[in-house]
């Protein structure tokens, strides 16, 4: 795993989710304004927990199978998995510091 977020597609959802053992998902979409806002925190977490979690982007509108999957209705939605389970929703951008909190009630 590497610092790097992850573009996720319909097509390399399921098996990204399963080869990590926590990753957090962020699904997003251009036009929305606070998927905007939280893409720094996103990008900022993904290098602090470099080799720790995983971090994914899913563009909902792109990518409207997995959106529905798993019923995600606002933007944006995060999602941690745990062991390819969904470990932790949330919706809206929150701060640094609940997701980070978030993250590592899961570690």
């Amino acid at each position: 795993m590497s610092g790097d977020v992850i573009t996720l597609t319909d097509e390399n959802f399921e098996k990204t989710i399963k080869e990590n053992s926590l990753i957090l998902v962020d699904f997003w979409a251009t036009w929305c304004f606070p998927c905007k806002m939280i893409a720094p925190t996103v990008e900022e977490l993904s290098e602090e927990y470099k080799g720790r979690v995983a971090f994914g982007k899913l563009n909902v509108d792109e990518n409207q199978k997995i959106a529905m999957q798993f019923g995600v209705t606002s933007i944006p939605t995060l999602i941690l998995f745990k062991n390819g389970e969904i470990a932790d929703k949330i919706i809206g951008a929150v701060p640094k510091e609940y997701l980070d909190s978030k993250i590592k009630e899961h570690l």
